[in-house]
């Protein structure tokens, strides 16, 4: 099975829900199921920004994913970059990820 190396940061204060690092080199399938299945002959497709969200929370989120994801995307407040571009511009979580991406989450809430 192919991957991908992408590598994801967080900054904002996000980076204390992941282990306190700021910065992350991770590897996902380059395909996933097209839909939730555990049917190993289900559809695939490429791995997008979706699956990397979901990919984060389930494999490196520490503490309250309330804080991280929200209606199964990055909740509001959370500034994604694709290879310093914003998201909105690169199709947001339909994204289809490459090797050697570049993610980076900032949180933009902050207390006060």
């Amino acid at each position: 099975m192919s991957t991908l190396a992408v590598k994801v940061e967080f900054g904002g204060g996000l980076e204390l829900l992941f282990s306190n690092e700021r910065s992350h080199r991770v590897t996902i399938p380059a395909l996933v199921p097209a839909s939730p299945s555990t049917d190993d002959d289900a559809p695939k497709k490429p791995a997008d920004l979706t699956y990397l969200i979901h990919w984060l929370k389930d494999n490196l989120l520490k503490e309250r994913a309330e804080l991280f994801v929200e209606n199964g995307t990055v909740r509001p407040g959370i500034l994604v970059l694709v290879n310093d571009a914003d998201w909105e511009l690169e199709g947001e979580g339909e994204y289809q990820l490459k090797e050697g991406d570049e993610i980076v989450f900032i949180s933009t809430l902050h207390g006060g």
